[in-house]
């Protein structure tokens, strides 16, 4: 993940304090452990603006609103306290060259501030702290013991202190390319480890875009470079230092993640216009805001996806296991109650022979009552042929109450397995991370395995009902609308509030998958090729999603029932008709 630099930190700043001086807050949320939200209101509108001190994606920018749900965090009440109805009216930077920002609050524009937020944007060193007019830190994102760091512990009611400043040469204008060659190119080595090393505000994004550019390989040593080179690449580091001074970014996507300056041609020429016309270049059609929110908000949810998936899956898979191991145990006991019968009627066949059996006697040989074939049964020569029989009574008693026992125990396991393969399903499909939907229907499987007590997590934090996501839609050849549930909290909705008397319901047969829902009007009717799309489609979405065909039931949604006391996305149905679905068919 590509970390926010110096550069990217001035741009946006430049960009917030066009659009955000002076606005009055009223609004602080705290959207996780590593981020807070600060809405606004300025004569234009109203916004939030993200502090994050997230060790990989620390930055500040325009965020999206929070989700509604409470904020339990004492950080941000903290800053709700001090700071709710104050007007922001300074974002500055505190030192040059440095990533630590001032956010200044006062009683109302014009004022001396009474507050200062300072958003400390280094890496995984990032920190939010609040000060007073005193300097004396109030509270801050995360406290920093004297064991912890001996250079800068950070304690409430301590004097807020600067991180220690830097030791590298500060890019400047002014300074000859002579002198800027001769630094870089002192000891020789790799282009771009030499450009990192010896100038402040640099970062690897910046050396690397800055360094290609030009045309020239990162990775190519100093002494390898001509003076034609050499001169490519001092016109970028000027343009760089041009478009700080004169606040010019022009925001975009890269394949490596993004960047804010808009690097010239390589000719040297186009370089030397460019740079003259740097007070005239258009603005890009996003805004660093736009970029940063799109960018981080991606990375993060790709890596909470990705942990939250691994984490169901694992529980979801040791769970089953345990189940499965019970449910074979319980039908083993099962197949053993199935000889109770046999056991019964040896007892009875002993009996009505008593005077065949001899003292000492192991086994005994007797013809069947029915078929008169000879019927070979162990005996116990300690005892006696009446005592013999009593023991096969007994088994067969025994067998016959632990078949009573037994199966609706199985019963009860087989039915926690079909629901958890069900949610197994709606895993599977969600292979990789696409949107942000795709992150909220994990949280949703969480938050209902928490609810069914698969899950034991202390600080849960229910998700913001109010933030519905979109089922699956698809287009059948005829143009009707098919809806396919993302999770079983879809599938309910989708089944027992969203269904017609008109629509088709869709589930494959007797195998763990999402319900589907064929939408029809009043007075028409679906085509076979309809058909064959919704079975297509349903079959895709199930755990038979890799065979070449899979039975699909469709009936109407009044035939489709919700036993008492049935799990998520459990139901049962009638007046059932089968259509052969084909899932390698849906991606097409």
């Amino acid at each position: 993940m590509q970390p926010v630099d110096f550069t990217t930190l001035t741009a946006t700043c430049s960009e917030l304090r066009a659009q955000w001086l002076p606005a009055r807050l009223e609004q602080v949320y705290q959207r996780d452990r590593f981020t807070v939200s600060l809405a606004f209101r300025t004569m234009k509108g109203r916004g939030w603006i993200d502090l994050s001190w997230h060790p990989v994606a620390a930055r500040i920018c325009v965020g999206d609103p929070p989700p509604r749900v409470p904020d339990t965090f004492t950080f941000s009440e903290q800053l709700r306290h001090q700071l709710s109805g104050l007007a922001l009216v300074s974002i500055a930077p505190v030192s040059s060259w440095e990533r630590v920002i001032d956010l200044q609050f006062a009683k109302r524009p014009g004022e001396p501030a009474l507050w200062h937020l300072y958003a400390e944007i280094m890496g995984k060193y990032s920190n939010v702290i609040l000060t007073a007019q005193d300097n004396l830190v109030v509270t801050c994102a995360h406290q920093v013991s004297a064991k912890q760091s001996t250079v800068r512990p950070i304690q409430t009611g301590q004097p807020y202190e600067m991180p220690p400043s830097l030791t590298d040469a500060v890019p400047s204008l002014s300074e000859s390319q002579n002198r800027w060659q001769s630094r870089i190119s002192l000891v020789p080595g790799q282009l771009k480890g030499n450009l990192l090393k010896n100038y402040r505000g640099t970062s690897k994004a910046l050396v690397l875009s800055m360094i290609r550019s030009a045309s020239l390989d990162p990775e190519q040593s100093t002494d390898s470079l001509n003076p034609d080179q050499w001169q490519q690449l001092f016109q970028r580091w000027l343009y760089w230092l041009q478009c700080l001074e004169n606040s010019k970014f022009q925001p975009s996507f890269t394949p490596e993640g993004y960047t804010v300056i808009d690097w010239p041609a390589p000719d040297a020429k186009e370089a030397e216009t460019a740079n003259e016309s740097n007070s005239s270049v258009p603005s890009s059609s996003s805004s660093v805001q736009e970029i940063l929110n799109s960018y981080y908000t991606g990375e993060i949810n790709q890596e909470v996806f990705a942990q939250l998936r691994h984490q169901l899956t694992q529980k979801l898979n040791n769970v089953l296991a345990k189940l499965r191991l019970k449910a074979n145990t319980f039908k083993e006991r099962l197949q053993q109650s199935a000889d109770a019968d046999t056991h019964k009627s040896q007892a009875d066949l002993l009996m009505a022979n008593l005077q065949h059996w001899e003292p000492g006697m192991k086994s005994i040989s007797l013809p069947d009552f029915e078929t008169e074939k000879p019927v070979i049964i162990a005996l116990n020569p300690e005892k006696n042929a009446v005592q013999n029989a009593q023991a096969l009574y007994k088994k067969h008693q025994k067998l016959k109450r632990a078949r009573i026992a037994v199966e609706p125990l199985l019963a009860a396991v087989q039915e926690e397995i079909d629901y958890l393969e069900q949610v197994e399903v709606a895993l599977s499909v969600l292979e990789t991370y696409r949107n942000t939907q795709d992150l909220q229907t994990l949280a949703e499987i969480r938050e209902e395995l928490i609810q069914q007590k698969y899950l034991d997590v202390p600080d849960y934090r229910s998700t913001d009902k109010n933030a519905a996501i979109e089922f699956h839609r698809y287009q059948t050849p005829s143009g009707f609308e098919l809806l396919i549930g993302r999770n079983n909290r879809q599938n309910d909705q989708l089944t027992f509030r969203t269904a017609n008397d008109y629509d088709l319901w869709f589930h494959t047969l007797e195998i763990p998958g999402s319900h589907a829902l064929l939408r029809l009007k009043p007075g028409t009717v679906a085509e076979e090729t309809d058909l064959q799309f919704a079975a297509d489609m349903t079959a895709y979405y199930s755990r038979a999603r890799h065979s070449e065909q899979v039975p699909v039931v469709y009936t109407e949604p009044k035939y489709v029932y919700k036993p008492k006391g049935a799990k998520p996305g459990m139901v049962v149905y009638k007046q059932e008709r089968i259509v052969w679905g084909r899932p390698q068919q849906a991606p097409a």
